[in-house]
Order: C-alpha cells, then structure tokens, then sequence
C-alpha cells in the first residue's frame, strides 16, 4: 500500500522542482511514481498533425515524478510529515500524520462509492 494517493497534496523534497508543491493527479503504483500538475515540465516536439484541430509546437507537459523524491503535506497541521498507519476496529487501514497524530483520510470508502 502506497503512502501518497490521488488528490494529496505533495512537496517536492529533491530535483529541479525542490521546493515546490502540487495536487497529485495520478499515481503510478507498478512503478513508484506520481504525475503532478506543473511539476517537473519537459518540452516536447509536435509534428503538425493531417486533422487541422492538431497544431505543432513545442509545447510543456508534465513527467512523473518519483515518490521517493516528494513528501506529503498534512492537510491539518500543514507541514511535511511521515505517513503511519493504524488498523480500525473495523479492519480498515488509515492513513495518519507522524507529526501531528491525526488521520489524514477523513472519507471512507462508502463516501467514495467503492
């Protein structure tokens, strides 16, 4: 079970975005990497396409980021921390910040349709 999921927010604790911080939008877990928007922008080359909608250029997209090289943000103490995590009652995992002792995941899985 990854630490960091979809919709944290994360700070970049090493490369060329140190420093900066970003909502994770995916999360590539085979992998060990996340997809951050506006984090760790390369140029790419676009040849013109045959539709006439796909312009060329040199546009910026996004690459993934290493989970090794970012660090989750509290949502309630928001400071960089250490994720736990601590088994229910329920049997449920839950994600908990180290610093601050409190969940980080406020939504069950039946707020979350699944």
């Amino acid at each position: 079970m990854l630490k960091i999921k979809k919709g944290d927010t994360v700070k970049v604790v090493a490369g060329k975005d140190k420093g900066k911080d970003g909502v994770v939008e995916r999360v590539f877990a085979d992998k060990f990497d996340l997809l951050v928007p506006n984090l760790n922008l390369y140029k790419k080359h676009v040849k013109a396409a045959v539709a006439p909608d796909k312009k060329g250029g040199i546009y910026e997209i996004p690459k993934p980021l290493s989970i090794a090289n970012v660090a989750l943000v509290c949502p309630h103490c928001k400071k960089i921390a250490r994720v736990g995590f601590k088994v229910l009652a329920t049997g449920e995992k839950q994600r908990f910040c180290k610093k601050c002792n409190r969940a980080i995941d406020t939504k069950s899985k039946k707020d979350k349709g699944g």
